[in-house]
């Protein structure tokens, strides 16, 4: 069997999100094993880095399949970028190891979350990004995203309450940073729980309101409870940015 790695583009905003449900076939793995499958005239199923929410887009999503055929990783690209929708990309395919899994492997990922602040519409990227129109102040968000830095139990910042593997997270990097009306908060780690970068982006939005301190964080991870973080944000700001191996 032949193992290919995959690194694939989307805008998420028509999409139910990444991974295959049983009651929709508009997902964005179903739509790739779709076109795989055509192509190589067997059934397909692929495995992604992560599974990225209803809604979310990705610039470097990485997902790997198998196959039973010998192909040529140029015809495979230009198969399916003919045969995906127009919001999905496949941007390279290599050979690589049968051990390789592109979510087992996978040693850390970077996200972003941007938010448009400002009252007037972000016309051309408003499904790329959260809009708030409240006045935030950037230092006090930096001082927020920093305390998310290390190693930390982040339950308190994942939706799934029924979630029974370890809840501990590094982060190596969070930053802030304003350009114009836009707010990008980039958030790097070893891995990140079920909605925690939304959560986490919620938590640092509303110290930017005002309306939690940031000195509150540290408190939020020590009581491992859901409602002791921020909001969620939406998941339209959420772009998954690169996978590393």
């Amino acid at each position: 069997m032949a193992n290919y790695k995959m690194i694939i583009q989307y805008e998420g905003a028509h999409f139910n999100g990444w991974q295959r449900q049983g009651n929709t076939k508009n997902t964005i793995q179903e739509k790739i094993e779709t076109v795989l499958s055509q192509f190589t005239g067997e059934p397909i199923e692929i495995a992604g880095s992560g599974r990225t929410d209803a809604g979310a887009h990705a610039y470097g999503q990485v997902a790997n399949f198998h196959t039973g055929k010998e192909i040529v990783e140029k015809d495979i690209i230009s198969f399916v970028n003919k045969n995906l929708p127009n919001d999905i990309a496949v941007l390279s395919v290599e050979r690589v190891s049968d051990r390789f899994h592109s979510r087992l492997n996978a040693k850390r990922k970077t996200y972003i979350y941007r938010i448009w602040n400002s009252e007037i519409s972000s016309v051309f990227d408003r499904r790329l990004m959260y809009t708030s129109t409240e006045s935030l102040d950037i230092e006090e968000m930096r001082k927020a995203a920093s305390l998310f830095l290390g190693t930390h139990d982040f339950k308190s910042f994942c939706s799934n309450k029924r979630y029974k593997k370890s809840t501990v997270r590094e982060i190596y990097s969070a930053e802030v940073k304003k350009t114009g009306y836009e707010i990008r908060l980039t958030f790097c780690g070893n891995g990140f729980l079920y909605n925690m970068v939304r959560i986490m982006a919620g938590t640092i939005v509303q110290v930017g309101e005002g309306k939690i301190k940031a000195n509150q964080i540290p408190s939020m991870l020590e009581a491992k409870d859901r409602e002791a973080a921020g909001v969620t944000l939406p998941a339209q700001g959420l772009t998954l940015v690169k996978v590393e191996y």
